[in-house]
Protein backbone atom coordinates (compact mmCIF):
# COMPACT_ATOMS: atom_id res chain seq x y z
CA UNK A 1 0.00 0.00 0.00
CA UNK A 2 2.81 2.44 1.19
CA UNK A 3 4.64 1.66 -2.01
CA UNK A 4 1.33 2.80 -4.14
CA UNK A 5 1.12 6.06 -2.79
CA UNK A 6 4.42 7.08 -3.16
CA UNK A 7 4.33 5.39 -6.72
CA UNK A 8 1.16 7.93 -7.33
CA UNK A 9 3.39 10.65 -5.88
CA UNK A 10 6.51 9.94 -8.09
CA UNK A 11 4.10 9.70 -11.30
CA UNK A 12 2.88 12.73 -10.42
CA UNK A 13 6.06 15.05 -9.40
CA UNK A 14 8.77 12.79 -11.12
CA UNK A 15 11.60 14.70 -10.32
CA UNK A 16 10.88 14.68 -6.81
CA UNK A 17 13.81 13.02 -4.70
CA UNK A 18 12.12 10.90 -2.55
CA UNK A 19 14.24 8.71 -0.20
CA UNK A 20 12.78 5.55 2.08
CA UNK A 21 16.81 4.17 2.75
CA UNK A 22 16.12 2.55 6.95
CA UNK A 23 19.21 4.92 7.81
CA UNK A 24 17.39 7.83 6.31
CA UNK A 25 14.09 7.58 7.90
CA UNK A 26 15.74 7.58 10.97
CA UNK A 27 17.96 10.74 10.24
CA UNK A 28 15.54 12.71 8.76
CA UNK A 29 12.44 11.23 11.13
CA UNK A 30 13.52 12.94 14.57
CA UNK A 31 14.73 15.89 16.36
CA UNK A 32 17.18 16.46 19.15
CA UNK A 33 14.33 15.26 21.78
CA UNK A 34 15.62 11.68 20.68
CA UNK A 35 12.07 10.15 22.78
CA UNK A 36 10.55 9.19 20.17
CA UNK A 37 11.48 6.01 17.32
CA UNK A 38 11.15 7.75 13.96
CA UNK A 39 8.45 5.88 11.27
CA UNK A 40 7.94 8.22 8.85
CA UNK A 41 6.41 6.91 4.99
CA UNK A 42 9.50 8.39 3.22
CA UNK A 43 11.58 11.40 2.90
CA UNK A 44 10.50 14.09 0.18
CA UNK A 45 13.22 16.61 -0.48
CA UNK A 46 11.33 19.68 -2.59
CA UNK A 47 13.40 21.38 -4.94
CA UNK A 48 10.85 24.54 -5.72
CA UNK A 49 7.80 26.11 -4.32
CA UNK A 50 5.40 24.03 -7.08
CA UNK A 51 6.87 20.84 -5.91
CA UNK A 52 5.90 21.62 -2.16
CA UNK A 53 2.52 22.59 -3.57
CA UNK A 54 2.43 19.14 -5.14
CA UNK A 55 3.36 17.63 -2.42
CA UNK A 56 0.77 19.60 -0.33
CA UNK A 57 -2.29 18.40 -3.00
CA UNK A 58 -0.96 14.90 -2.66
CA UNK A 59 -1.16 14.48 0.83
CA UNK A 60 -4.92 16.19 0.87
CA UNK A 61 -6.13 13.74 -1.55
CA UNK A 62 -4.06 10.30 -0.15
CA UNK A 63 -4.96 11.97 2.92
CA UNK A 64 -1.40 11.59 3.85
CA UNK A 65 0.06 13.67 6.84
CA UNK A 66 3.00 15.55 6.18
CA UNK A 67 6.11 16.44 8.71
CA UNK A 68 7.87 19.77 7.34
CA UNK A 69 11.74 19.56 8.35
CA UNK A 70 14.41 21.63 8.46
CA UNK A 71 17.47 21.52 11.01
CA UNK A 72 15.74 19.53 13.18
CA UNK A 73 17.34 20.92 15.84
CA UNK A 74 14.43 21.66 17.89
CA UNK A 75 14.14 20.60 21.48
CA UNK A 76 10.01 20.16 21.62
CA UNK A 77 9.58 17.09 19.18
CA UNK A 78 8.08 19.39 16.42
CA UNK A 79 9.68 17.96 14.11
CA UNK A 80 9.13 14.16 14.66
CA UNK A 81 7.69 11.37 12.11
CA UNK A 82 6.42 8.32 14.40
CA UNK A 83 3.13 7.86 12.80
CA UNK A 84 3.99 7.24 9.48
CA UNK A 85 3.90 11.10 7.92
CA UNK A 86 5.85 11.94 4.87
CA UNK A 87 8.54 14.17 6.06
CA UNK A 88 9.27 17.18 3.95
CA UNK A 89 12.29 18.26 3.87
CA UNK A 90 13.80 21.92 2.98
CA UNK A 91 16.90 20.96 3.25
CA UNK A 92 17.29 21.71 -0.88
CA UNK A 93 16.13 24.75 -1.02
CA UNK A 94 19.01 26.32 0.69
CA UNK A 95 19.74 29.47 -1.11
CA UNK A 96 19.88 33.29 -1.04
CA UNK A 97 17.20 34.50 -3.69
CA UNK A 98 17.35 38.09 -3.43
CA UNK A 99 19.29 41.02 -1.61
CA UNK A 100 17.36 44.94 -1.39
CA UNK A 101 20.02 47.49 -0.51
CA UNK A 102 16.95 50.15 -0.19
CA UNK A 103 14.86 47.83 1.74
CA UNK A 104 18.19 46.50 3.25
CA UNK A 105 16.13 42.68 3.04
CA UNK A 106 17.74 39.60 2.17
CA UNK A 107 15.13 36.98 0.72
CA UNK A 108 16.64 33.27 1.03
CA UNK A 109 14.70 29.86 1.06
CA UNK A 110 13.78 28.22 3.91
CA UNK A 111 16.24 25.55 4.22
CA UNK A 112 19.41 27.76 4.55
CA UNK A 113 21.42 27.58 7.46
CA UNK A 114 21.44 30.42 10.19
CA UNK A 115 25.08 30.71 9.89
CA UNK A 116 24.81 30.99 6.13
CA UNK A 117 22.51 34.08 6.38
CA UNK A 118 24.69 35.55 8.64
CA UNK A 119 27.50 35.38 6.01
CA UNK A 120 25.15 36.51 3.37
CA UNK A 121 24.31 39.63 5.04
CA UNK A 122 27.68 40.26 5.70
CA UNK A 123 28.61 40.59 2.32
CA UNK A 124 26.82 43.53 2.32
CA UNK A 125 27.80 45.15 5.57
CA UNK A 126 24.68 44.35 7.57
CA UNK A 127 23.83 41.83 9.63
CA UNK A 128 20.81 39.48 10.34
CA UNK A 129 20.59 39.81 14.43
CA UNK A 130 19.03 36.79 15.55
CA UNK A 131 21.63 34.24 16.88
CA UNK A 132 22.38 31.32 19.06
CA UNK A 133 24.99 28.15 19.49
CA UNK A 134 23.27 25.62 16.98
CA UNK A 135 23.71 28.61 14.24
CA UNK A 136 25.57 26.24 12.27
CA UNK A 137 22.74 23.33 11.78
CA UNK A 138 19.17 25.01 12.45
CA UNK A 139 17.56 26.56 9.40
CA UNK A 140 15.70 29.71 8.93
CA UNK A 141 12.41 27.99 8.35
CA UNK A 142 12.76 26.41 11.79
CA UNK A 143 13.65 29.60 13.37
CA UNK A 144 10.32 30.64 11.91
CA UNK A 145 8.31 28.16 12.77
CA UNK A 146 8.94 28.48 16.05
CA UNK A 147 9.64 32.10 16.38
CA UNK A 148 13.47 31.47 17.99
CA UNK A 149 14.99 33.73 19.98
CA UNK A 150 18.68 33.12 21.25
CA UNK A 151 21.23 34.98 23.30
CA UNK A 152 20.64 39.00 22.31
CA UNK A 153 16.63 39.13 22.12
CA UNK A 154 17.24 41.71 24.83
CA UNK A 155 19.43 43.40 21.97
CA UNK A 156 17.29 42.65 19.28
CA UNK A 157 13.88 40.52 19.99
CA UNK A 158 13.07 37.70 18.64
CA UNK A 159 12.45 36.07 14.54
CA UNK A 160 9.34 37.49 14.39
CA UNK A 161 11.15 41.38 14.80
CA UNK A 162 13.33 40.67 11.44
CA UNK A 163 10.63 38.66 9.19
CA UNK A 164 9.41 40.91 6.45
CA UNK A 165 7.73 39.02 4.23
CA UNK A 166 6.77 35.05 4.01
CA UNK A 167 5.57 33.00 0.96
CA UNK A 168 3.68 30.15 2.88
CA UNK A 169 2.40 26.98 1.33
CA UNK A 170 -1.20 26.39 3.57
CA UNK A 171 -2.91 23.29 4.39
CA UNK A 172 -4.59 23.13 1.20
CA UNK A 173 -1.81 23.96 -1.08
CA UNK A 174 -2.76 27.61 -1.78
CA UNK A 175 0.45 29.93 -1.62
CA UNK A 176 0.35 32.90 0.47
CA UNK A 177 2.21 35.91 -0.32
CA UNK A 178 1.98 37.66 3.12
CA UNK A 179 3.19 41.16 3.80
CA UNK A 180 5.27 41.29 1.12
CA UNK A 181 8.06 43.31 2.59
CA UNK A 182 6.35 46.32 3.77
CA UNK A 183 6.96 48.57 6.44
CA UNK A 184 3.65 49.41 7.07
CA UNK A 185 0.37 47.35 6.71
CA UNK A 186 -2.73 47.81 8.26
CA UNK A 187 -4.67 46.24 5.71
CA UNK A 188 -6.42 43.59 7.89
CA UNK A 189 -5.21 40.69 10.02
CA UNK A 190 -1.17 39.87 9.79
CA UNK A 191 -1.44 36.44 8.52
CA UNK A 192 2.58 36.51 8.70
CA UNK A 193 2.78 37.05 11.86
CA UNK A 194 0.21 34.02 13.00
CA UNK A 195 2.22 32.04 10.92
CA UNK A 196 5.94 32.46 12.60
CA UNK A 197 5.65 29.86 15.61
CA UNK A 198 2.77 28.09 14.36
CA UNK A 199 5.61 25.04 14.33
CA UNK A 200 4.83 24.00 10.59
CA UNK A 201 1.10 23.02 11.71
CA UNK A 202 -0.65 25.79 9.68
CA UNK A 203 1.73 25.84 6.50
CA UNK A 204 5.01 25.09 4.76
CA UNK A 205 7.16 28.37 5.02
CA UNK A 206 8.64 28.21 1.18
CA UNK A 207 10.61 31.74 1.03
CA UNK A 208 11.09 34.38 3.37
CA UNK A 209 12.29 37.69 3.49
CA UNK A 210 14.45 39.15 6.19
CA UNK A 211 14.79 42.44 7.70
CA UNK A 212 18.86 43.49 7.87
CA UNK A 213 20.32 46.35 10.30
CA UNK A 214 24.01 47.50 11.02
CA UNK A 215 26.01 45.99 12.86
CA UNK A 216 26.24 47.15 16.22
CA UNK A 217 29.26 48.92 17.79
CA UNK A 218 31.70 47.47 19.25
CA UNK A 219 31.41 45.54 22.45
CA UNK A 220 33.40 44.23 25.75
CA UNK A 221 32.49 40.74 26.72
CA UNK A 222 32.74 40.43 30.87
CA UNK A 223 32.12 37.07 32.78
CA UNK A 224 31.20 37.60 36.36
CA UNK A 225 30.78 34.70 39.27
CA UNK A 226 27.93 35.28 41.34
CA UNK A 227 27.64 33.78 44.83
CA UNK A 228 24.20 33.22 44.56
CA UNK A 229 20.81 33.30 42.25
CA UNK A 230 19.35 36.40 44.35
CA UNK A 231 22.10 38.41 42.64
CA UNK A 232 21.07 37.38 39.01
CA UNK A 233 18.37 40.52 38.85
CA UNK A 234 20.78 42.70 41.41
CA UNK A 235 23.85 42.75 38.73
CA UNK A 236 20.96 42.64 36.01
CA UNK A 237 19.68 45.92 37.19
CA UNK A 238 22.99 47.08 38.05
CA UNK A 239 24.85 46.42 34.17
CA UNK A 240 21.73 46.91 32.80
CA UNK A 241 21.52 50.79 34.49
CA UNK A 242 24.85 52.04 32.99
CA UNK A 243 25.29 50.33 30.23
CA UNK A 244 24.11 49.48 26.79
CA UNK A 245 23.71 45.65 27.05
CA UNK A 246 24.00 43.00 23.94
CA UNK A 247 23.63 39.71 25.70
CA UNK A 248 23.23 38.58 29.71
CA UNK A 249 23.35 35.08 30.19
CA UNK A 250 23.71 33.28 33.21
CA UNK A 251 24.71 29.59 33.56
CA UNK A 252 25.55 27.45 37.08
CA UNK A 253 28.70 25.63 38.28
CA UNK A 254 27.22 22.25 37.47
CA UNK A 255 26.98 23.83 33.91
CA UNK A 256 30.79 25.01 33.93
CA UNK A 257 31.57 21.57 35.39
CA UNK A 258 30.18 19.81 31.69
CA UNK A 259 31.29 22.61 29.51
CA UNK A 260 34.71 23.01 30.86
CA UNK A 261 35.60 18.51 30.67
CA UNK A 262 34.17 19.24 26.87
CA UNK A 263 37.22 21.07 26.20
CA UNK A 264 36.83 24.81 27.23
CA UNK A 265 39.07 26.33 29.63
CA UNK A 266 38.38 27.95 33.05
CA UNK A 267 38.64 31.44 33.20
CA UNK A 268 37.88 32.45 36.65
CA UNK A 269 39.45 30.98 39.90
CA UNK A 270 37.71 28.93 42.28
CA UNK A 271 34.44 27.43 42.65
CA UNK A 272 30.90 29.35 42.39
CA UNK A 273 27.97 28.28 42.20
CA UNK A 274 26.64 30.98 39.38
CA UNK A 275 28.21 32.87 36.69
CA UNK A 276 27.30 35.36 34.26
CA UNK A 277 28.37 36.10 30.11
CA UNK A 278 27.89 40.01 29.64
CA UNK A 279 28.62 41.38 26.47
CA UNK A 280 27.75 45.54 26.43
CA UNK A 281 28.31 48.16 23.56
CA UNK A 282 32.22 49.57 24.35
CA UNK A 283 32.75 52.53 21.74
CA UNK A 284 35.14 54.15 23.71
CA UNK A 285 37.65 53.49 26.95
CA UNK A 286 35.46 55.51 28.58
CA UNK A 287 32.92 52.73 28.18
CA UNK A 288 35.35 50.14 29.74
CA UNK A 289 36.03 52.63 32.89
CA UNK A 290 32.29 52.46 33.20
CA UNK A 291 32.14 48.94 33.31
CA UNK A 292 34.72 48.28 35.95
CA UNK A 293 32.90 50.59 38.01
CA UNK A 294 30.15 48.77 38.17
CA UNK A 295 31.91 45.71 38.54
CA UNK A 296 33.20 47.16 41.58
CA UNK A 297 29.80 48.24 42.83
CA UNK A 298 28.60 44.76 42.49
CA UNK A 299 31.71 43.40 44.60
CA UNK A 300 31.27 46.35 47.43
CA UNK A 301 27.40 45.01 47.39
CA UNK A 302 28.66 41.16 47.65
CA UNK A 303 26.59 40.67 44.30
CA UNK A 304 29.91 39.59 42.21
CA UNK A 305 32.04 37.57 43.75
CA UNK A 306 35.33 37.60 41.03
CA UNK A 307 35.13 38.48 37.22
CA UNK A 308 37.18 38.92 34.34
CA UNK A 309 37.13 41.19 31.07
CA UNK A 310 38.21 40.03 27.95
CA UNK A 311 41.18 41.70 26.53
CA UNK A 312 41.33 40.45 23.08
CA UNK A 313 39.00 38.82 19.97
CA UNK A 314 39.91 35.08 21.15
CA UNK A 315 39.64 36.04 25.21
CA UNK A 316 36.02 37.44 24.55
CA UNK A 317 35.19 33.93 22.32
CA UNK A 318 36.52 31.69 24.85
CA UNK A 319 34.12 33.52 27.39
CA UNK A 320 31.48 32.88 24.70
CA UNK A 321 32.29 29.20 24.79
CA UNK A 322 31.74 28.60 28.37
CA UNK A 323 27.83 29.74 27.81
CA UNK A 324 27.44 28.29 24.17
CA UNK A 325 29.01 25.31 24.61
CA UNK A 326 26.56 24.07 27.23
CA UNK A 327 24.19 22.43 25.13
CA UNK A 328 26.76 20.16 23.12
CA UNK A 329 28.22 19.46 26.26
CA UNK A 330 25.29 18.08 27.84
CA UNK A 331 24.34 15.86 24.81
CA UNK A 332 25.74 12.39 25.90
CA UNK A 333 23.67 12.66 28.78
CA UNK A 334 20.41 12.53 27.24
CA UNK A 335 19.14 15.49 29.15
CA UNK A 336 15.51 15.85 30.07
CA UNK A 337 14.86 19.80 28.78
CA UNK A 338 12.36 22.64 29.61
CA UNK A 339 11.99 25.55 27.85
CA UNK A 340 10.15 28.21 30.11
CA UNK A 341 10.11 32.09 30.75
CA UNK A 342 8.38 34.54 33.06
CA UNK A 343 8.25 38.41 33.06
CA UNK A 344 11.44 39.89 33.46
CA UNK A 345 10.07 41.51 36.37
CA UNK A 346 8.60 38.15 37.99
CA UNK A 347 12.01 36.71 37.79
CA UNK A 348 13.64 36.58 41.25
CA UNK A 349 9.84 35.48 42.98
CA UNK A 350 9.84 32.69 40.35
CA UNK A 351 13.46 31.48 40.70
CA UNK A 352 13.16 31.04 44.61
CA UNK A 353 9.55 28.96 43.73
CA UNK A 354 11.32 26.62 40.97
CA UNK A 355 14.37 26.33 43.06
CA UNK A 356 12.96 25.10 45.94
CA UNK A 357 10.96 22.76 43.69
CA UNK A 358 13.73 21.38 41.40
CA UNK A 359 15.91 20.53 45.12
CA UNK A 360 12.94 18.71 46.28
CA UNK A 361 12.06 16.50 42.97
CA UNK A 362 15.72 15.80 41.74
CA UNK A 363 17.36 15.37 45.06
CA UNK A 364 19.92 13.06 43.66
CA UNK A 365 19.98 14.21 40.14
CA UNK A 366 22.19 16.84 38.45
CA UNK A 367 20.16 19.40 36.99
CA UNK A 368 21.99 21.80 34.82
CA UNK A 369 20.72 25.67 34.44
CA UNK A 370 21.40 28.26 31.82
CA UNK A 371 19.66 30.79 29.74
CA UNK A 372 18.46 34.26 28.73
CA UNK A 373 17.92 36.06 32.20
CA UNK A 374 17.54 39.70 30.55
CA UNK A 375 14.46 38.63 28.98
CA UNK A 376 13.39 36.34 31.58
CA UNK A 377 14.12 32.96 29.44
CA UNK A 378 15.78 29.82 31.51
CA UNK A 379 16.62 26.32 30.62
CA UNK A 380 16.08 23.48 32.83
CA UNK A 381 18.58 20.22 31.62
CA UNK A 382 17.97 17.30 33.35
CA UNK A 383 20.34 14.24 33.45
CA UNK A 384 19.68 10.89 33.27
CA UNK A 385 21.60 8.80 35.65
CA UNK A 386 22.45 5.84 34.55
CA UNK A 387 20.83 4.13 36.79
CA UNK A 388 17.44 4.50 36.02
CA UNK A 389 15.68 3.56 32.87
CA UNK A 390 14.43 5.62 29.84
CA UNK A 391 10.90 5.27 30.75
CA UNK A 392 11.69 5.92 34.24
CA UNK A 393 13.21 9.03 33.93
CA UNK A 394 11.04 10.10 31.53
CA UNK A 395 7.90 9.59 34.44
CA UNK A 396 9.58 11.41 36.89
CA UNK A 397 10.73 14.21 34.67
CA UNK A 398 7.20 14.85 33.03
CA UNK A 399 5.95 14.50 37.09
CA UNK A 400 8.13 17.37 37.82
CA UNK A 401 6.80 19.01 34.68
CA UNK A 402 3.43 18.68 35.74
CA UNK A 403 4.65 21.08 38.61
CA UNK A 404 6.55 23.20 37.07
CA UNK A 405 3.63 24.18 34.55
CA UNK A 406 1.46 24.84 37.93
CA UNK A 407 4.17 27.17 38.94
CA UNK A 408 4.66 29.01 35.74
CA UNK A 409 0.94 29.68 35.55
CA UNK A 410 1.19 31.04 39.26
CA UNK A 411 3.64 33.45 37.89
CA UNK A 412 2.17 34.26 34.23
CA UNK A 413 4.73 32.81 32.53
CA UNK A 414 5.13 30.09 29.48
CA UNK A 415 5.61 26.45 29.35
CA UNK A 416 7.48 27.19 26.15
CA UNK A 417 9.80 30.50 25.22
CA UNK A 418 11.69 29.35 22.30
CA UNK A 419 11.54 25.90 21.32
CA UNK A 420 8.12 25.74 20.29
CA UNK A 421 5.08 22.86 22.04
CA UNK A 422 5.72 20.01 19.52
CA UNK A 423 5.11 16.76 21.01
CA UNK A 424 6.59 17.36 24.17
CA UNK A 425 4.69 20.34 26.00
CA UNK A 426 1.42 19.64 24.41
CA UNK A 427 -0.12 18.34 27.25
CA UNK A 428 1.20 21.74 29.47
CA UNK A 429 -0.36 24.40 26.97
CA UNK A 430 -3.17 25.03 29.04
CA UNK A 431 -0.72 26.11 31.72
CA UNK A 432 0.01 29.20 29.50
CA UNK A 433 -2.63 29.63 26.86
CA UNK A 434 -6.84 29.65 28.51
CA UNK A 435 -9.44 27.65 27.44
CA UNK A 436 -10.71 30.16 24.54
CA UNK A 437 -7.40 31.11 23.48
CA UNK A 438 -7.05 26.76 22.54
CA UNK A 439 -10.41 26.80 21.04
CA UNK A 440 -9.31 29.95 19.02
CA UNK A 441 -6.06 28.05 17.62
CA UNK A 442 -7.96 25.05 17.03
CA UNK A 443 -10.00 26.68 15.13
CA UNK A 444 -7.49 28.82 12.89
CA UNK A 445 -6.09 25.10 12.57
CA UNK A 446 -9.30 24.10 10.54
CA UNK A 447 -9.05 27.12 8.44
CA UNK A 448 -5.16 27.09 6.95
CA UNK A 449 -5.55 23.19 7.46
CA UNK A 450 -8.78 21.69 6.48
CA UNK A 451 -7.44 18.15 6.74
CA UNK A 452 -5.46 18.04 8.98
CA UNK A 453 -2.09 16.89 7.21
CA UNK A 454 0.09 19.14 8.81
CA UNK A 455 1.98 18.50 11.81
CA UNK A 456 -1.07 16.40 13.37
CA UNK A 457 -0.30 15.56 16.81
CA UNK A 458 1.88 18.53 17.62
CA UNK A 459 0.97 22.26 19.86
CA UNK A 460 -2.60 20.09 20.64
CA UNK A 461 -3.71 16.12 20.33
Amino acid sequence: MNQDVLADLSSRLPGLRLLTDPGDLEHYGRDWTRRWAPAPLAIALPVSIEEVQGIVHWANERNVALVPSGGRTGLSGGAVAAQGELVVSLARMNQVLDFNAVDRTLTVQPGIALEAVHGAAREHGLIYPVDFAARGSCSIGGNIATNAGGIRVIRYGNTREWIAGLKVVAGNGELLDLNRGLIKNSSGYDLRQLMIGSEGTLGIVVEATLRLTDPPPASQVMLLALPDMDALMQVFALFRSRLSLQAFEFFTDIALKHVLAHGAQRAIDGDHPYYVVTEFDAVDERVQDIALEVFEQGVEQGWISDGVMAQSEAQAAALWRLREGITESLASHKPYKNDISVRIGAVPDFLQDIQSLLAREYPHIDVVWFGHIGDGNLHINVLKPASLSDADFIAQCEHVTKLLAQALQRHGGSISAEHGIGLVKRAYLESTRSAAEIALMRGVKATFDPNGILNPGKVFA
